[in-house]
């Protein structure tokens, strides 16, 4: 017995020494929330959003952090340099996560996959493919893919840059659909906008938050939407899919940790996170932004991820698309 007793002592002393969350549940102090765009845009307004939900429930500070820059690489690429203890959190989007990494494949700032730990998907911004109502007849998306096989290279199709979801869209439409048009990059998609009602390009795959009022003047006309079902704002207006089978475009944002931070602390922000996304009123208030609500779990998100830095990265084989 007295050979047994230390062991038991130490046995006794484990029982009832406190559990790390009873020591400090998540979160004891205030979370720093990075987001890689500047104030104001959608995507900002999503993360204060869920920001300040997940302030009024989990009973902390959670603090944005907006890092933009070299689209998106820099808030992430402290996201991911960040310490894995749930204190930071950040927004990851389609750009920083696949379009950017499948492009310049050298710029090692961070593995857009391996260094993140999917969370929730939040919102999904479709993009609507326009052309000029004047100079291009095409009445359907049928008659513009005709019309494009009839005359290669003719038209000219408008992006906010090299390498963005919208120069990658339209690449990845002209792969599927064996046509070819002339890529004109700009600085934003506000000019390439301005361009395009002018005549100066012919077309675009462009988000709707910058087009739909120009379609509903008459100056541009909307034939179809990048993702794979009917866009809210537009419920007649046909997914590109109905007639380019497995055609799906759908630049996403959603919140991601550093990788190998702890699940519970994951699973708890996800099923926040979801409850939040899923209620009516966050629905509408995303709507009202041109954001498709989602709210997803984090292995629902993880799938989304793989998926999209794949198909990016075969979209930039494929197209022979190079970084500036």
């Amino acid at each position: 017995m007295r050979k047994l007793l230390p062991f038991l002592l130490a046995s006794l002393a484990l029982a009832s020494a406190p559990s790390p969350a009873q020591v400090e549940p998540y979160p004891s102090k205030a979370v720093k929330f990075i987001v890689p765009v500047p104030p104001g845009g959608a995507a900002d307004v999503m993360a204060r959003m869920v920001a300040e939900q997940l302030q009024n429930k989990l009973g902390q500070p959670f603090v944005v952090d907006n890092r933009p820059g070299a689209g998106s690489a820099i808030g992430m690429q402290a996201l991911a340099k960040s310490p894995p203890d749930g204190y930071t959190i950040g927004l990851g989007n389609i750009a920083a996560n696949a379009i950017n990494p499948a492009v310049q494949p050298d710029n090692k700032l961070y593995d857009p996959v391996n260094d993140f730990a999917p969370v929730s998907l939040v919102g999904i911004t479709p993009l609507v493919l326009v052309v000029n109502a004047e100079k291009v007849p095409s009445k359907t998306l049928e008659e513009f893919i005709a019309y494009l096989k009839a005359n290669p290279n003719k038209l000219s199709y408008g992006s906010s840059g090299n390498g963005s979801s919208l120069h990658l869209g339209m690449e990845l439409f002209l792969l599927k659909t064996g046509t070819k048009m002339t890529h004109v990059p700009y600085k934003g998609s506000a000019p390439m906008v301005t361009d395009l009602i002018s005549g100066q390009v012919d077309a675009s795959m462009d988000a709707a938050t910058s087009s739909w009022p120009h379609v509903q003047s008459g100056k541009l006309r909307a034939l179809a939407v990048s993702t794979k079902e009917r866009a809210f704002f537009a419920p007649n207006l046909p997914p590109i899919a109905q007639v380019v089978p497995g055609f799906d475009v759908k630049p996403w944002h959603g919140v991601m940790v550093p990788a190998k931070t702890p699940q519970p602390i994951v699973d708890k922000l996800s099923a926040e996170i979801q409850a939040f996304i899923k209620d009516p009123a966050t629905q509408q208030q995303l709507k009202d932004r041109g954001v498709v609500p989602v709210g997803s779990s984090a292995q629902e998100f993880a799938k989304v991820m793989n998926d999209e830095y794949d198909l990016y990265r075969q979209v930039v084989r494929d197209a022979k698309i190079k970084a500036e």
